[in-house]
């Protein structure tokens, strides 16, 4: 597997060099607690922590004091749900989210229903993109939080976040959204947001590390999951982990800087991977809409064949199967299915992801090989 070819940058992406140069200091030269002021050592960290935390904020153009750091887009969610719905329980009991939300939101939510809240889950439209509307008409007065993800994680596709929040506001209700597949790759703005989770290793950070956007004016409360010693405005009590959020920073310094280019050189290679894969291949889908998408993430149905089949006889090239083949359970992807996709085509899809490090060289030989597997397997196929 020395020779692989990544193309999973939704499931992870590699950590930037310039990312862990940042941080390696901190591992051991810089080991000071953050929460120890009495002493330099604690000082530096704490610089070095505020620093980090004011780059996330630049990003995503908020104050650095809304930021929390958390240990990835998995507890932002968690937090976000579970603190808003408890603490604003008087108001009401009603959480409405997308079909097309990640697990750990879905869950989340799952896990508030057994405490009595009302869940909304709503569809969407057969492009992936949900129709605000929809939405608009789904808010009534028992309605405290919407929680929909800005980018999906299997589709690529965009969601209308800013319309979104608007709505929202408009009927005094709590938005967040999961943006841990956005933050970085598409211009996002806090403003429209009150919410929003930030996962480190989607953008070329470290794993373990992820924040948790808090608007402070007009300010938000979150009942806390973890206590103790009151760090991060109370949110989430714990010693910060002063290597990972200097990472996160620099990630987020990074991406600001560089995500206009790197999208034009994405959209470059998706176009081409399009292209070459329909040109080549009868009966091929696209899953999502074809504009509203992030560059770096394409999901293919060929029909006739199974993806984790396809997976299976190039494993020279690192892709994921959109459906649950892999798993234990035999169902097609649910972000599939709430695209009104065919169960024989969800069976047979691929997500194909790209990112910073990807080479051309690699979007050709990975295009070329999905079509040399997918003709031989059609070949050998008594149903195609």
């Amino acid at each position: 597997m020395q020779n692989a070819v990544y193309m999973d940058y939704q499931a992870t992406t590699p950590c930037d060099p310039r990312v862990l140069a940042a941080m390696i200091p901190y591992f051991c030269e810089e080991f000071g607690n953050s929460g120890s002021s009495s002493h330099v050592m604690g000082e530096r960290a704490s610089e070095a922590v505020e620093k980090a935390r004011a780059q996330v904020a630049a990003l995503i153009k908020c104050h650095s004091a809304e930021i929390i750091f958390t240990s990835g887009a998995t507890e932002s969610n968690n937090l976000a749900l579970l603190g808003a719905a408890r603490f604003y329980r008087e108001r009401g009991n009603r959480i409405i989210i997308s079909s097309l939300e990640h697990k750990c939101v879905l869950e989340a939510a799952n896990s508030l229903k057994r405490e009595g809240f009302e869940v909304v889950i709503l569809p969407v439209q057969e492009n992936g993109v949900l129709d605000p509307a929809v939405l608009r008409e789904s808010i009534n007065e028992k309605t405290i939080l919407v929680s929909i993800m800005a980018v999906n994680n299997e589709i690529g596709v965009i969601q209308p976040v800013a319309e979104i929040g608007a709505i929202c506001r408009g009927r005094g209700v709590l938005f967040h959204s999961d943006a841990a597949q956005a933050v970085g790759k598409i211009d996002v703005d806090a403003a429209s947001m009150d919410l929003m989770s930030i996962s480190g290793h989607k953008i070329y950070g470290p794993k373990g590390i992820g924040a948790l956007f808090v608007r402070m004016n007009p300010r938000v409360r979150l009942t806390p999951l973890l206590y103790g010693g009151g760090q991060e405005r109370g949110f989430r009590s714990g010693t910060i982990p002063t290597p990972l959020c200097v990472g996160l920073g620099e990630a987020c310094e990074l991406s600001q800087r560089e995500m206009v280019a790197e999208s034009l050189k994405l959209t470059e290679f998706k176009n081409y991977f399009i292209r070459k894969i329909f040109d080549n291949l009868e009966r091929v889908q696209l899953n999502g809409d074809q504009e509203l998408r992030i560059p770096g993430c394409l999901n293919f149905s060929f029909e006739g064949v199974e993806g984790e089949g396809i997976m299976l006889g190039m494993r020279d090239i690192c892709v994921s199967s959109g459906s649950a083949c892999t798993s234990a359970s035999l169902e097609p992807s649910y972000v599939l299915k709430a695209l009104s996709v065919r169960e024989d085509l969800a069976h047979s899809s691929l997500r194909i992801g790209f990112g910073r490090f990807t080479t051309f060289e690699e979007i050709e030989y990975a295009s070329s090989r999905i079509i040399e597997v997918v003709k031989r397997l059609r070949e050998m196929s008594p149903i195609w």
